[in-house]
């Protein structure tokens, strides 16, 4: 497991985050030139796996707690996957398993679906109430959303979703975002 700082200047190396959801995903990720890995995919039984491939290709590991098959809800799903695997950090939807992984020392990112304007004030409060280290909003294609949240909220964010091209990314980067993740794998390649 590496270090909050090193995994903020990974991102910064490289904004744009290759997001897997299946193991073809994984092994083109380990060719690719970007730093950080979303895992998007997996259960209890291949996540240490999984985190393993990409570890082994220089790459930050940071699993979707919510996306593995046989993880619960709830904060022990956090202590289980730190003992069981090399995980560098989290990304989840819910606020408590945000909280546990900032106890265990992992690099936490709360992921949040942009729904209309109460999610925008659901936003922050979350945030104030776990601290995580980074936000991902979704859908990541509305920068003038982006641009007003950047400006309200205390960590960076990163734009996830619908990211489809060139254009999708230059404008989440310009309207703040510190990266963009995306499964496309020819945005990757930007």
């Amino acid at each position: 497991m590496i270090c909050k700082e090193d995994v903020e200047e990974a991102i910064e190396f490289s904004p744009v985050i290759m997001a897997v959801k299946d193991w073809e995903g994984v092994e083109r990720c380990t060719q690719m030139e970007s730093k950080v890995v979303f895992i998007l995919f997996g259960s209890i039984c291949n996540i240490a796996e999984i985190v393993k491939k990409v570890r082994e290709a220089g790459k930050v590991a940071i699993v979707h707690m919510d996306l593995i098959a046989g993880l619960g809800n709830k904060e022990v799903a956090v202590d289980f996957i730190k003992q069981t695997t090399e995980i560098d950090g989290i990304i989840t939807t819910r606020p408590a398993l945000i909280k546990r992984g900032r106890e265990l020392g992992l690099f936490t990112i709360l992921r949040f679906f942009m729904l209309d304007s109460m999610a925008m004030e659901n936003l922050k409060k979350q945030e104030e109430a776990v601290s995580p280290d980074m936000i991902e909003i979704l859908p990541g294609v509305m920068p003038k959303v982006t641009k007003q949240l950047v400006r309200g909220l205390d960590v960076p964010v990163i734009c996830g979703g619908l990211i489809a091209d060139r254009e999708d990314v230059m404008s989440a980067l310009q309207a703040g975002a510190v990266a963009i993740s995306s499964t496309n794998t020819e945005v990757w390649k930007l």
